[in-house]
């Protein structure tokens, strides 16, 4: 994928299990890489995995402080000049109890951990993309923002925020070579939900690879015309 060199991509949540496939796949391809994460020792770890050669470099932030999300884009432009490409990825999950007792603080945690990091990192790189004329940025939003389960309506509400930010910022930048879309996870196979659900079948859920695929198309040349799409990988649950 040629198409990558050169091109800046910037990763939050980039320590995690799909940040990490995000980051490898994008290397593979030439991309220049800023890896987003409070987690340092993981995220250096990341940067000697990368491929021989991949031009990366990490950055600790706070995205829930505004200052913090706006301090580390530039420090990301200082360090590579443009960001061509943000990928949203950061984000939680905590079952809870019923609605009803539900506290404000699972509450904002689940606002904040997925709604409000993706609205202070697009807030904070889209007077970039605009002036440059370009930008594709791809969020993470979750299978259950297209319908609420019970004990889960912090998290679903935070979910469906993230759909609706990427068809109001699609909608806003139409005129512009300037794409957004979100994806739609089903269960992901990670290290953390099999320890989670260990009597679940592993073999339906989407492995992070492919998750990493998808988002890898939407911000390639091929998905040009897609903007303001909740794509669904569901696996095969």
């Amino acid at each position: 994928m040629s198409e990558f060199q050169g091109q800046v991509a910037v990763v939050t949540g980039a320590a995690g299990n799909l940040g990490s496939a995000l980051c490898h796949k994008l290397a593979q391809a030439g991309a220049r890489i800023a890896l987003l994460d409070h987690d340092a020792e993981a995220m250096a770890r990341l940067v000697g995995q990368l491929p021989q050669g991949t031009d990366a470099a990490s950055f600790g932030v706070d995205l829930l402080d505004p200052a913090s999300v706006h301090g580390t884009v530039s420090a990301v432009q200082e360090r590579f000049e443009h960001i061509h490409i943000l990928a949203n990825i950061a984000g939680g999950f905590a079952m809870g109890p019923t609605l009803d007792a539900t506290d404000d603080a699972t509450w904002d945690l689940m606002l904040d951990l997925n709604a409000r990091s993706v609205f202070h990192m697009a807030r904070a790189v889209m007077p970039l993309m605009r002036n440059a004329g370009y930008g594709r940025i791809v969020n993470v939003a979750a299978r259950a923002a297209l319908q609420g389960q019970g004990n889960m309506g912090p998290y679903c509400a935070a979910k469906a925020a993230v759909v609706s930010l990427t068809e109001s910022l699609a909608a806003e930048t139409k005129p512009l070579d300037i794409n957004v879309n979100c994806i739609l996870p089903g269960t992901v196979d990670t290290p953390q939900n099999r320890a989670a659900m260990p009597d679940n079948d592993h073999d339906t859920w989407v492995p992070p690879d492919a998750l990493a695929d998808v988002m890898l198309f939407l911000t390639s040349q091929a998905a040009r015309c897609i903007s303001g799409a909740a794509v669904p990988v569901y696996g095969r649950s």
